[in-house]
């Protein structure tokens, strides 16, 4: 485990790309099953281990994430989520050249049954408002390293959103025009009010190889 911080409430980890963030279908091993086999070792817990799921990652897509140790720590954290005071700093490798910064606001739809999210009128039932700012960093060969602040976590956001506007993730297979696999996504920062504490906190962890390899 790649363990960036951890105290009696929570946990700071990061979750390597294709790793399902939790249990799923395919059986494969996941991360907060890992988290709790982690915590369950190192401290000797015997019986089952409390670890609060706070935020996901789509399971091609690697970086920070946070867990809560305490279900006391989980609801104040997950209320920090709903208020929108948890920073979640991402890097993106896209194809095309977008303008050098942006903020971008649409409404997005889920199609549960099918897994995949479109762009929506204001209006439609279900959908959900997005938002993002981002900047870009470097420009290779109709690539671009861009680093994107999330100011709401809708399903795919990222994807979609990009993809919406002709700069689909490299690696992208649902929403763009790569192979199935990683996608060049990575969140490379979360900041947060520590539950207990008080204390405004902020950890970041830095993409290598794969389609960061040129940029990073």
């Amino acid at each position: 485990m790649n363990v960036l911080y951890e105290d009696n409430h929570i946990i700071v980890a990061v979750k390597p790309p294709m790793v399902p963030t939790q249990a799923d279908r395919s059986g494969d091993v996941d991360m907060l099953s890992m988290l709790k086999a982690y915590v369950r070792q190192k401290y000797a817990k015997p019986g089952n281990v409390y670890i609060g799921l706070l935020h996901r990652l789509d399971r091609p897509v690697g970086g920070v994430m946070l867990f809560a140790r305490t279900s006391k720590a989980a609801a104040r954290l997950s209320e920090q989520i709903r208020s929108g005071s948890v920073e979640k700093k991402y890097l993106a490798v896209v194809h095309g050249c977008p303008p050098s910064e942006g903020i971008w606001e649409d409404y997005l739809y889920k199609d549960t049954a099918k897994n995949l999210v479109r762009p929506a009128d204001k209006q439609m039932p279900g959908a959900k408002y997005a938002k993002l700012d981002y900047q870009v960093l470097r420009q290779g060969q109709n690539v671009s390293l861009v680093r994107i602040n999330l100011h709401t976590g809708r399903s795919h956001q990222i994807r979609v959103q990009f993809a919406l506007r002709g700069y689909p993730l490299l690696g992208d297979n649902r929403y763009g025009k790569g192979e199935k696999g990683a996608i060049a996504l990575y969140c490379a920062g979360i900041g947060f009010t520590h539950p207990v504490r008080r204390q405004r906190m902020f950890f970041e962890s830095f993409p290598s190889g794969g389609f960061f390899e040129k940029f990073i």
